[in-house]
């Protein structure tokens, strides 16, 4: 496992649309080991390859409730429902936070590390990971929704009350 440099807003690889993954091996072993020890590093709630530099349709998303990482390979949105407008950020877009409305209702269809399918769903914060990340795969950033950036104060003010709700 190694850390590997994230890309930042403005580096091709994050404007394109990455390629399937065809070939369960060693080297996507690697690149997804890569991939949870970079977004562990980071403190990020998921990381896409293309994030490293890596133009495949891959990704991983911290599942805050088990603390655990899934693995998504080929994934795509099956069905969604619902809505959520919230502050969101990136680790391609240091230090900015803009408002994005996402689905509150996400169902994903993805492979495993071996190449077999499953389906997983999720709400709220898991279901705006998994758009954002996804969204990565196709070469778009969460920048394109947002009106403008945040301040750092409404930023704060916006997880302040998340704290005190919760």
């Amino acid at each position: 496992m190694a850390l590997r440099r994230i890309v930042e807003q403005g580096e091709d690889c994050l404007n394109k649309k990455c390629r399937p993954v065809t070939e369960f091996n060693p080297r996507l072993y690697t690149l997804l080991d890569d991939l949870v020890e970079t977004l562990s590093e980071a403190g990020g709630a998921g990381l896409a390859a293309p994030q490293v530099g890596v133009l495949r349709r891959v990704c991983v998303v911290m599942d805050e409730e088990t603390e655990e990482y899934i693995e998504l390979i080929n994934p795509k949105i099956i069905f969604q429902s619902g809505e959520q407008t919230g502050p969101e950020g990136c680790l391609s877009v240091p230090g900015k936070w803009g408002l994005v409305t996402r689905p509150n209702y996400v169902r994903v269809q993805a492979q495993d590390r071996n190449g077999s399918w499953f389906e997983l769903e999720g709400e709220g914060l898991i279901a705006r990971c998994f758009c954002h990340e996804l969204e990565h795969l196709d070469g778009h950033l969460y920048t394109e929704h947002i009106d403008r950036f945040l301040t750092d104060e409404e930023v704060e003010a916006y997880f302040s009350q998340e704290e005190g709700e919760g």
